[in-house]
């Protein structure tokens, strides 16, 4: 947003209202239509599921306290393109394929395409989501403030890290309505190594420019 954009008083305290981090979202929560009918929310405080009982016409607490485990070999990525990656995410998807991360197992590859469904699983079993920026989409593609944000506050909530590989999801203040990021969530361990493997990558390729610099000066 803009200093020079030209907003009525209604539409500048709309925008006031929702451009804001996800560390001041309140709740977030979403419904998954499968065999059953899941609503899982947070308002801070957990993470609790709910399955629709059609017979009663309500939600039922199914769910009570959802707890992502610290580490599981599962991965859910789009990896058609795994070719379009930065190196440190192409690295980290190699080292998982071949049990070469730190649980030392393969993992296997589980992608439906719907942000909700894979975060669901990715609740229930625990492992790694993520849709990473590409070259073809250099900022991510998922949107910060209705898909990346409220998703994020409900790993974290359920005990799992949520990042963008540099940037911790919840911390990002967004900038335009629809603004996408690079996203990664899920287990602390796999997501941890994503951001180990972006911080090693960006020292050394500023330690690399430091030395192309020295050299260019001598």
């Amino acid at each position: 947003m803009d200093a020079d954009d030209d907003f009525d008083p209604e539409d500048m305290a709309c925008m006031v209202n929702t451009l804001q981090p996800g560390n001041n979202l309140a709740a977030a929560g979403y419904v998954l239509y499968s065999s059953s009918t899941f609503l899982t929310m947070t308002i801070g405080n957990g993470v609790y599921g709910f399955t629709l009982d059609e017979q009663l016409g309500e939600f039922i607490l199914s769910h009570p306290c959802i707890n992502i485990p610290d580490t599981k070999n599962i991965m859910s990525f789009n990896e058609a393109n795994c070719d379009l990656w930065d190196e440190p995410m192409q690295k980290m998807h190699i080292d998982w394929r071949t049990g070469k991360s730190k649980l030392g197992q393969r993992y296997t590859s589980r992608y439906v395409g719907s942000m909700v469904a894979d975060v669901h699983r990715t609740l229930m079993y625990g492992g790694v989501f993520g849709y990473p920026a590409d070259s073809k989409n250099v900022n991510g593609k998922l949107r910060l403030l209705y898909e990346a944000a409220p998703m994020s506050f409900l790993i974290e909530q359920a005990g799992g890290l949520s990042s963008t590989g540099r940037e911790r999801i919840m911390d990002i203040f967004p900038e335009n309505v629809h603004q996408r990021v690079p996203v990664i969530m899920g287990s602390k361990t796999e997501v941890q190594e994503v951001i180990d493997a972006y911080e090693a990558w960006d020292e050394q390729t500023a330690s690399n420019d430091l030395f192309v610099t020295t050299e260019v000066e001598a």
